[in-house]
């Protein structure tokens, strides 16, 4: 019998080696990925530079698709569906990663602009894995958060979500988490548009990580420029790789898609589409992970609490496990490197990775620290 045979793009971590015994398997940039090149394909995994439509995937073998990522609009769903192509993505395999990032803005935000984060407002826009995850950073760092899923408003007897309008217009900080719908009764295409900003507050901080399209870029510069909107912080662009320069030089942080870039998110993804593939054509793969991944420099985090209050120990802590102003600039050096700086990303791990070495610590701070994942041991007085 011949082997399964599989396109996927080089750039999915921790994925060479292990298909191999089972399957006939080729690499590839995900942006050279072609009608040719899949003709004969059993099963694609990608990444999203990879888009899987009727151009790509007509009058061609393929019966699986899986994209080692949380979104999924670069996949013609209806198309695949429609021609019984299995697919999946990763729901949530890097909300731990985006919640790490949202941390490191906020902490660089207050720190740069000498602001006290505890009583601000955070409004979150889509609370599915990852809004969940930064609602809890925005609580930890005494946030007053305000919430906006028409999705789960509808489907939730209880709940407490707002209007947009209303959360546009309440908070001092929007932080943005949702797919990218271009139609429809949920269309997040140009959520962020020159209506939405004219209702926020004013000397309001937009944060972007879910996908470029949601904020309409002529919008949010002409906002930056006449200073509706005080500030931007952008993870993902219109228009990726090639991004709008102007915009880039007009924000506080500019990062390269990256957000979700953590080890452990990587791992995560890669993990979830090998034992979904390893279900589909019956590989023994069905519980397989990443045996080990590679660690910084120092996980090991001296902490005393000494006069320190909550947010002040947050502002110490989540910095050494990722800084988010080294992704800053790096892109800002060069921009015309934005893939390369995404493909050759440090290793990053998430908050679970570090151990706190901690003393004077007060019982609220250690519960806190512990829920966000890390390690703590009690340093001996």
């Amino acid at each position: 019998m011949d082997k399964v045979k599989i396109i996927a793009d080089e750039n999915i971590p921790f994925l060479k080696g292990v298909l191999e015994p089972y399957a006939d398997i080729t690499y590839m940039k995900g942006d050279k990925i072609n009608h040719e090149t899949v003709q004969h394909a059993d099963a694609l995994l990608i990444r999203t530079r990879t888009t899987c439509n009727s151009s790509l995937l007509k009058n061609t073998a393929v019966k699986f698709i899986g994209t080692a990522t949380i979104g999924f609009d670069h996949i013609d769903t209806q198309f695949c569906d429609s021609k019984k192509i299995t697919w999946i993505n990763a729901p949530g395999c890097n909300s731990s990663s985006v919640q790490q990032y949202i941390a490191s803005a906020l902490i660089e935000l207050a720190n740069r602009y000498k602001i006290r984060l505890k009583g601000k407002t955070l409004g979150i826009i889509g609370v599915g894995n990852v809004g969940s995850k930064v609602e809890k950073i925005g609580r930890a760092l005494g946030m007053n958060v305000v919430m906006n899923d028409p999705p789960r408003a509808r489907n939730e007897k209880h709940h407490h979500f707002v209007p947009l309008e209303v959360l546009a217009a309440s908070s001092d900080i929007i932080s943005v988490h949702v797919p990218l719908n271009l139609s429809g009764q949920d269309k997040t295409k140009d959520l962020i548009n020159n209506q939405l900003i004219k209702i926020m507050k004013p000397g309001a901080c937009l944060i972007n990580s879910s996908r470029g399209e949601v904020v309409n870029t002529l919008a949010i510069k002409q906002a930056l420029a006449n200073g509706n909107l005080a500030l931007a912080i952008l993870d993902v662009w219109e228009k990726e790789p090639a991004i709008d320069l102007a915009l880039l030089k007009a924000v506080f942080i500019g990062t390269p898609h990256i957000a979700g870039y953590s080890t452990d998110g990587k791992a995560n993804g890669t993990a979830m589409v090998v034992q979904a593939i390893s279900r589909k054509f019956g590989f023994p793969l069905n519980d397989w992970y990443p045996s080990q991944l590679p660690v910084p420099d120092s996980i090991q985090i001296e902490l005393d609490g000494t006069g320190k209050n909550l947010e002040d120990i947050l502002a110490e802590v989540l910095p050494k496990t990722y800084d988010i102003r080294t992704d800053d600039k790096n892109l800002r050096s060069d921009p015309g490197k934005f893939e390369q700086l995404r493909s050759q990303y440090q290793v990053r791990r998430e908050f679970t990775a570090y151990t706190l070495h901690t003393s004077n610590l007060e019982a609220a701070a250690v519960k806190v620290l512990a829920d966000l994942g890390f390690k703590l041991i009690e340093s001996k007085k």
